[in-house]
């Protein structure tokens, strides 16, 4: 094993303390910067970071850090589900370090489509047909997942095929 343990330390955003979420850093026990790699290519990080090691997820709509001391999660509703995601974290550490042999390390972050990309085979009319204000709102929403090729009745039938093409090559939660 390992990773044994941690204390957590639970707190309001200090920029807006009136927030109901709160936030969650948790002190390891041990350094676990040598299992960060195996564990971003398990999880499937968003972002992954050499220098310090940490890796970045998107996990039930919560942003998780994972560092070589440290793990921080933000938007929590209490100290309990806090708990829940660093025992859940606590096991695919442990589970990650001990099947390290047959797992093949990760040292980037998920890739994402290029906002310039999807822009390109947009109308660029800003019609707001799709609801949204402008064209490159669609192309910033597109960019996360929020939005595709369907939900803009302008395309015509080859940009739209090619902007379909172009975000299948990503995966979005």
């Amino acid at each position: 094993m390992l990773l044994t343990g941690y204390t957590k330390e639970i707190f309001r955003p200090e920029c807006n303390p009136s927030f109901e979420s709160v936030h969650c850093i948790a002190h390891l026990n041990e350094e676990v910067g040598e299992v960060l790699p195996y564990l971003n290519a398990v999880l499937g990080g968003t972002q992954y970071f050499r220098e310090p090691p940490e890796v970045m997820f998107h996990h039930n709509g919560r942003i998780i850090k994972v560092g070589a001391r440290e793990i921080a999660i933000n938007a929590l509703k209490d100290g309990e589900e806090a708990d829940r995601i660093l025992e859940w974290l606590k096991t695919e550490i442990n589970q990650a370090w001990e099947k390290r042999d047959t797992i093949i390390p990760c040292f980037t972050g998920k890739t994402k489509p290029r906002l310039i990309e999807i822009l390109r085979l947009l109308p660029k009319t800003n019609c707001r047909k799709c609801g949204l204000p402008t064209c490159m709102v669609f192309a910033a929403q597109a960019v996360e997942g929020g939005r595709g090729a369907e939900h803009c009745p302008e395309l015509n039938e080859t940009d739209r095929r090619q902007l379909e093409d172009y975000l299948s090559g990503f995966e979005f939660e």
